[in-house]
């Protein structure tokens, strides 16, 4: 029998076609339903998602930054700014254990409000590592970007994605959620905030969700609301639109309540988003 001289290659193994322009449909198709294929099967029903800063440290990291600039003066200032705004690391940590205990104790087969987080590190670690420390399984919607991004250790195994299209990770993070939680962060945190209540506010998201905006301190010096209302830019109960917190009790005790109302207590709510 006469030797071959190549293998042809099937189209869905050829990596440089799948690589090319003309394959960027397949590549957005495969980023939503290979997670839609993992969450069916680990039955993850619906979410809480946590957005912030990936450079919020925790306090034990903070602390040790600022002995070392204490040590040398270098970057003093830095170093007690970041200590000062650790606290937020720690509050999202507890916040996400506490609300994994309790999503834990509701009857149901299916997992409910998973902690979710963008799968990187600050405050996107402290959810994961929150939720991790109580014996929970959380989700890591991780990006690849020019800074290297990489997944915390705190990630649920099987529940621990990297995608390429923004897009289709905003997608994922509002299809399964029924809360968010808001705490402080960058043009990127931002970016999600104000996406997510622009969706809630022109129904594009249909389905009740909470929102919850984490730590006035820092909110009220980035972000003045009152001033789109005053110029009629957006309604006054556009306001209400979500929730201000500065405590891990208040954002838990409203959280859970509020998901027990209108979820939990809904029969008409939907498991996923709409």
């Amino acid at each position: 029998m006469e030797e071959r001289r190549f293998q042809a290659v099937k189209a869905y193994k050829n990596e440089a076609f799948l690589d090319s322009q003309s394959a960027r449909s397949l590549r957005i198709l495969a980023e939503y339903l290979e997670p839609e294929s993992r969450f069916e099967e680990l039955r993850i029903r619906d979410t809480v998602v946590v957005f912030g800063s990936s450079r919020i440290l925790s306090r034990e990291e903070a602390s040790k930054r600022l002995a070392e600039a204490e040590r040398t003066g270098a970057d003093l200032a830095k170093a007690r700014k970041q200590l000062e705004i650790s606290r937020y690391y720690e509050e999202t940590r507890e916040l996400c254990s506490r609300l994994t205990t309790w999503s834990k104790g509701l009857s149901g087969t299916d997992r409910r409000f998973v902690i979710c987080s963008g799968g990187g590190p600050g405050i996107m670690e402290a959810a994961n590592r929150g939720a991790s420390e109580a014996r929970g399984e959380n989700i890591g919607l991780n990006i690849s970007i020019p800074q290297e991004q990489n997944e915390n250790p705190y990630i649920t195994h099987r529940l621990a994605f990297e995608f390429h299209y923004f897009f289709m990770r905003k997608y994922w993070f509002a299809y399964l959620a029924k809360a968010f939680v808001i705490m402080p962060g960058g043009f990127g945190t931002l970016d999600e905030f104000m996406e997510i209540l622009t969706l809630i506010q022109t129904h594009r998201i249909r389905k009740k969700c909470a929102l919850v905006l984490y730590g006035s301190s820092y909110w009220d010096k980035v972000l003045h609301f009152e001033p789109f209302v005053e110029f009629g830019t957006i309604s006054p109960e556009d306001l209400a639109l979500f929730h201000r917190s500065d405590t891990v009790d208040d954002a838990f005790g409203y959280l859970t309540s509020w998901l027990t109302q209108n979820v939990l207590n809904d029969s008409h709510a939907p498991g996923g988003a709409r």
